[in-house]
C-alpha cells in the first residue's frame, strides 16, 4: 500500500479552525492541507464523515455514505453568491478552541436552508444539471437517506421505529404518501449532500495534487436510527416487532472499560447479506473510495468473530463471540473492486484468527505506543516487537489521551518505565519524544494526532470512550501552525527516512 515511508497527521475536520463554530472544508482546511505539504507529510487521516446524531460521534451517524452537512463551508456558499453578506452579518460569537454543536445546529442549518433555497432558484442550467447528475449517481443511499432524515424531522427526532408502523416498517404505500408530502425537506438534503460532495472534492483534489492521500474511516457497524438500518432490516439483527436491535455491538472488558463498551448498534445477519454477495457491504467500500484514498475498517476483528450482547443488556459483560464470514466478504470485495488500500483496525482482543485474515488480504495493522509500556518487554506494541513493516505507528488515537496527558497522568514509576526505555526525557517534551520514536521505527507509516504535533495537554483529547459528554468538541486555532513548527517535523520526518522521494 506504501511504496515508501511515509507519515502524517490524524485530525478530523470538526476541529480545523473556522469563524462558523465548527471546522468545515473552508480556508482552514486548505491552511491545514499547506501546513501538511510545507511539512512533507503525505497522509492525512480523519474520522468518519457522516453526519451526527446524538453525542455527536462520527461513528453514529445516520447514513454510513452521507456526508456532514455542519462541514460545509458558508465562506464556500458565499464565493458561490448562494449566501449574502446580510446572510452572514449577525452570526454569534463562537468559542474557537471547542465545538458548541448546540449552537452550531441551530444558526448553520438556517443558512444552509438559505442556500439551497437561492439554489434552486437562481442556479443555471449546468449547475441544475451537475445537481441532478449527483443525485442520479447516488440515488441508490440519497433517495432513502433524504426521506429518512425528512422523516426524523417530521417525527421530532424520534428514532425510526418509534415512527407511525407503517412507514417504520417501509410500507410501499407509506412511502409513497410520505415523499409527496415531504418534498421540499426531501430536496434540502439532496442539496446539502449535494453541496458536501462538492466541497469535498474540491478539498481533496487540492490534496492530492500536493502529494497528500486522504486516510478515511470506515466504521464496522452502523446506528440503530439510521437511513441503513430503516431501508435495509433484513441485513441486521432487528426485533421483528419492535424494530429495535435484538443484539447489540461492542467490545468485552479491555483497556479502555472495565464492564466492555456496549456500542447499541445492531450486528448484522451476515447470513441475509452473504445471500447477496455481500451487495451492501461492497456497495459501501465502494462509495467510500469516492471520498478517500485509504480507508482504515473500525473493529476490524468484528470480520472474523463480532461480540454480540442480547437486547435489554445494559453493560457489554454477558455477550459472546460468534463467526463472521469475513473471509468470503473480503475475497468477494477484491473480485469486485481490486487490490484495495485497506488498514485493519486490530487493536483490542485479537486472535490468531484475526491476524491470520488480516495477513492473508495483506491489511497493514496499527501498533499504537502508548499501549508498549505496561506489560514486559514482549509487549507487541514495543518498536523491537514489531515483525515486519507492513503496518502504521502511532503515538495515539482519537481514542487515546495525548501524549501530554497520558505522561503526566502516569505514576512517577510508569514515567520512568517510557523514558528509561528512550534513554532520557526528550529536551523537547515526551510528545517530541514518542513521536521520534515511532518516526525511527521499521513500520511503513507513522501518523500521530495533532494535538501531539502542538505539545497540548489531555484537555484537548478527542474522545474518552464509553462517555457521552464532552467528545468531538476540540478545535485548534490557525495561528498555531506556525512556520517554525513545520520546520522541525519536516527535519524529523527527512532525518528518520520518511520525506517524500
Amino acid at each position: 500500500m506504501f511504496d515508501s515511508r511515509v507519515s502524517g497527521i490524524l485530525l478530523h475536520p470538526t476541529s480545523l479552525p473556522s469563524p462558523f463554530g465548527i471546522g468545515d472544508l473552508g480556508t482552514g482546511a486548505y491552511d491545514f492541507v499547506d501546513f501538511l505539504a510545507n511539512s512533507d507529510q503525505q497522509i492525512w487521516q480523519i474520522l468518519p464523515l457522516g453526519p451526527t446524531g446524538f453525542g455527536n460521534s462520527p461513528y453514529l451517524c445516520y447514513s454510513a455514505l452521507a456526508g456532514n452537512p455542519l462541514l460545509i463551508s458558508p465562506e464556500k456558499l458565499f464565493e458561490d453568491e448562494l449566501l449574502t453578506t446580510e446572510d452572514l452579518a449577525s452570526l454569534p460569537e463562537y468559542l474557537d478552541y471547542k465545538v458548541d454543536y448546540d449552537l452550531v445546529i441551530a444558526t448553520k442549518i438556517p443558512l444552509l436552508k438559505k442556500a439551497s433555497d437561492r439554489f434552486h432558484t437562481q442556479a443555471t442550467a449546468k449547475q441544475l444539471d451537475a445537481f441532478h447528475d449527483f443525485c442520479n449517481h447516488h440515488d441508490d443511499w440519497l433517495d432513502d437517506y433524504a426521506l429518512f432524515m425528512a422523516l426524523k424531522e417530521h417525527h421530532q427526532g424520534k428514532s425510526w421505529n418509534q415512527w407511525d408502523k407503517d412507514i417504520a416498517f417501509r410500507k410501499p404505500e407509506a412511502l409513497v404518501n410520505w415523499a409527496a408530502k415531504l418534498q421540499d425537506a426531501i430536496l434540502f438534503h439532496k442539496f446539502m449532500q449535494y453541496e458536501f460532495f462538492r466541497q469535498w472534492q474540491n478539498l481533496k483534489e487540492y490534496a492530492n495534487e500536493k502529494g497528500i492521500k486522504i486516510f478515511g474511516d470506515i466504521p464496522i457497524y452502523v446506528a440503530h436510527d439510521s437511513a441503513d438500518v430503516w431501508a435495509n432490516p433484513d441485513i441486521f439483527c432487528l426485533d421483528a416487532k419492535t424494530g429495535a436491535a435484538a443484539l447489540m455491538a461492542g467490545v468485552p472488558p479491555d483497556y479502555f472499560s472495565a464492564t466492555g463498551q456496549l456500542w447499541g448498534n445492531p450486528v448484522y445477519n451476515w447470513k441475509e447479506l452473504e445471500k447477496t454477495d455481500f451487495q451492501w457491504w461492497i456497495r459501501r467500500v465502494e462509495a467510500i473510495l469516492e471520498y478517500v484514498d485509504i480507508i482504515r475498517i473500525d473493529h476490524f476483528r468484528g470480520f472474523e468473530s463480532y461480540w454480540a450482547v442480547p437486547e435489554g443488556e445494559t453493560t457489554a459483560m454477558k455477550g459472546k463471540w460468534i463467526k463472521a464470514p469475513g473471509d468470503a466478504f473480503f475475497t468477494l470485495l477484491k473480485k469486485d473492486l481490486g487490490e484495495l488500500p485497506i488498514v485493519a483496525e486490530d487493536l483490542g482482543i485479537i486472535t490468531p484468527e484475526v491476524e491470520a485474515l488480516r495477513d492473508k488480504f495483506e491489511f497493514p495493522g496499527m501498533k499504537i505506543l502508548h499501549f508498549a509500556f505496561d506489560s514486559d518487554r514482549a509487549n507487541p506494541f514495543l518498536p523491537f516487537n514489531y515483525v515486519n513493516r507492513n503496518c502504521i505507528v502511532y503515538t495515539g488515537t482519537h481514542d487515546n489521551n495525548t501524549t501530554l496527558g497520558w505522561f503526566y497522568e502516569r505514576s512517577p514509576e510508569d514515567q520512568a518505565k517510557v523514558t528509561d526505555y528512550l534513554g532520557c526525557l526528550c529536551p523537547e517534551g515526551i510528545h517530541w519524544g514518542l513521536i521520534r520514536l515511532a518516526m525511527g521505527s521499521v513500520a511503513n507509516a507513522a501518523i500521530f494526532p495533532l494535538q501531539d504535533i502542538l505539545g497540548y495537554g489531555g484537555d484537548t483529547k478527542m474522545n474518552t470512550p464509553s462517555t457521552v459528554e464532552g467528545n468531538w468538541e476540540w478545535r485548534y486555532r490557525g495561528d498555531v501552525l506556525s512556520e517554525g513548527l513545520s520546520g522541525h517535523f519536516k527535519y524529523l520526518t527527512y532525518l528518520y527516512g520518511r520525506k517524500p522521494v
